[in-house]
């Protein structure tokens, strides 16, 4: 074994100083990642054209800088999220959603257990973000609604998240970071579930701490909101197929969202073609509709919207309309001002701050609402069309648009995201070109749309991948990566094989909750190659340690962008990340590392 080894060279010390800078501007965060990231590319860029490493040009420094931006891993990542895209668009992960509201339902720790688990599961093969991004919403409402607090939940369900995502390599960018560049340093490609059976194990000692433990470190930091949000009030128009038919409102009651409220229900049971005045959010309206199986607007009216949107091929937007004083809808009802013959909307609520429940001043016998000025309205259409009855009729368009789900496509999307992830998994195709594949079918079939791939792609995460495959490249190239290999080695090889894996373990989880993970993937791959090779240690459970370090981003709200996603959410202090973070990482640290040296017999 070797004692000592000389300095490293001119382009080793410039390789490891730019990547120090690197993660210092990461942590210090004054400047945003993009521009941190190109600021990277472009050091290097210049810094290799005058000054080529050995046995290389000008110019294959500049191919170098700007490797990453064609690299098959960064291609993989951008099919990923545009299918990951696709289900959300769709609504495919819906069902799972209102699954998960109705457990919350019979019991809150059960309701706990029950979303930890399928948020680990769901980010196995889909990317973390949308995952959590799909029940972000869910728990903050469920905690509105006096379930537990979200800044109870939300980090706990953020790290059952993360960890789902380390036990395949499709689930999270950076494994497939780690897997490409291991592929690049000579190792065999990894499968989709090469290592799932560890982290699986893993997870069986994490998601106790997660359910019982780590709630209680954190406190209730719920605050008073500002404001109410808009109850809209409106008529629903109970159909043949309606769910209310032949029922008493008792037994439809607990079905229903808490914001959702009858004003004046029958007495007896709900009878075909009756018309229930009902109020309540706009996510309670939506939630009732698809639970009672009614509607708020005329049904021709709806259908001609839903005919237009797959002639036209836009999707349907419900927008809030506030009615100013030069309108000609004042005073008029809805039957009465003729929007929907005029311009091809269904307006489905009125919100009226003033109009109380059970008041009914200024309102036909019919229990239609006249509309006055100030009163926002709730309307279902085309953007075109929406925008002609603005202009049109005086009215001032809210923030708060929302695209409503393509539901028709929900099977289909799910469809094709099962046969991506199922062809890479058995090995009939890589990675890179099922993920390709899908994301295809996805604007094939509509699913995604063209122009609407800019919400898929994530800028950020496009600049920060391209920029570490540079930095992971120089530094393997300029033997910065040998030479680190060779001073850890000094000091790991005097631990045992399951240290060893903890060392590396440790130190890229420093690395991946101060800066970037994907960086630290980058850089800490090659590292743990050359000390495999130093140690005369199989290479692969030392790569494995670099990958699962880099998935450990819990103790603070930088290392991650789902950890700063729940930040405002669950009002969160970075203190909040320190003290539930740090034993999660010290205990996944501990039993990965046994794991890894039991399965690769160490």
């Amino acid at each position: 074994m070797q004692t000592m080894i000389g300095l490293p060279s001119f382009h080793a010390i410039a390789a490891m100083s730019v990547t120090i800078a690197m993660f210092v501007a990461f942590a210090r965060g004054r400047m945003s990642t993009e521009i941190v990231s190109l600021l990277t590319i472009a050091v290097i860029a210049v810094g290799l054209y005058f000054f080529p490493l050995e046995g290389t040009g000008p110019t294959d420094g500049l191919s170098l800088a700007f490797s990453g931006f064609g690299h098959y891993a960064l291609i993989t990542i951008c099919a990923l999220m545009i299918m990951g895209r696709g289900l959300v668009v769709t609504g495919a992960l819906e069902p799972a959603a209102r699954f998960l509201e109705r457990v919350f339902k019979i019991n809150l720790q059960l309701g706990l257990l029950v979303s930890l688990l399928l948020a680990f599961f769901l980010s196995m093969v889909i990317n973390d973000t949308p995952v959590l991004v799909l029940l972000l919403p869910i728990f903050v409402s469920l905690a509105a609604r006096g379930a537990l607090p979200a800044s109870k939940t939300l980090i706990p369900l953020n790290a059952a998240v993360l960890i789902g995502g380390m036990a395949t390599t499709i689930g999270t960018s950076t494994n497939l970071l780690v897997v490409s560049i291991s592929r690049d340093l000579g190792m065999p490609q990894m499968g989709v579930f090469h290592y799932t059976p560890i982290v699986l194990m893993a997870a069986m000692v994490a998601l106790p701490y997660l359910w019982l433990v780590m709630p209680r470190l954190l406190g209730d930091n719920r605050v008073e909101a500002d404001g109410e949000k808009r109850r809209f009030h409106t008529l629903l128009r109970i159909g043949e197929t309606s769910v209310l038919n032949g029922k008493e409102l008792s037994s439809i009651l607990p079905k229903l969202p808490a914001d959702f409220e009858f004003i004046d229900a029958p007495r007896s049971v709900f009878e075909p073609q009756q018309r229930v005045r009902v109020s309540g959010t706009h996510e309670a309206l939506e939630d009732a509709m698809r639970t009672l199986q009614g509607e708020v607007a005329p049904a021709w009216v709806l259908d001609r919207i839903r005919r237009s949107s797959s002639t036209k091929g836009e999707d349907i937007t419900v927008v809030e309309m506030a009615i100013t004083g030069d309108s000609r809808l004042i005073s008029r009802t809805l039957p009465t001002s003729g929007i929907a013959d005029l311009y091809g909307v269904a307006v489905l609520g009125i919100h009226r701050p003033r109009l109380f429940i059970g008041e009914k001043h200024d309102e036909p016998s019919s229990g239609e609402i006249r509309i006055g000025e100030g009163d926002v309205l709730l309307v279902m259409g085309l953007q075109s069309d929406l925008q002609e009855f603005a202009r049109s009729d005086s009215l001032l368009i809210l923030d708060g648009a929302r695209e409503l789900p393509r539901r028709s496509k929900a099977v289909l999307s799910a469809a094709i995201m099962v046969g991506s992830v199922g062809t890479a998994s058995i090995g009939l195709f890589p990675i890179a070109i099922s993920a390709l594949a899908g994301a295809i079918l996805m604007f094939v079939t509509g699913c995604v749309k063209f122009d609407r791939v800019g919400r898929a792609l994530s800028a950020k995460v496009i600049v920060l991948v391209a920029a570490s495959i540079a930095v992971g490249r120089v530094i393997l190239e300029s033997g910065a990566a040998e030479w680190l290999g060779q001073l850890m080695s000094l000091g790991l090889q005097f631990l045992p094989p399951a240290g060893v894996l903890a060392a590396i373990m440790l130190f890229v989880t420093l690395l991946t909750n101060f800066a970037s993970n994907a960086t630290a993937a980058t850089v800490g791959t090659p590292i743990a190659f050359n000390i495999a090779a130093q140690l005369g240690l199989p290479p692969e459970p030392l790569i494995l340690a670099v990958l699962f370090g880099c998935n450990l981003c819990y103790a603070t709200p930088i290392a991650y962008q789902t950890n700063m996603l729940i930040m405002a959410e669950g009002s969160y202090e970075f203190k909040d990340y320190i003290r539930t973070g740090v034993p999660l990482v010290l205990l996944m640290t501990v039993t990965l590392s046994i794991l890894l040296a039991i399965r690769y017999g160490m």
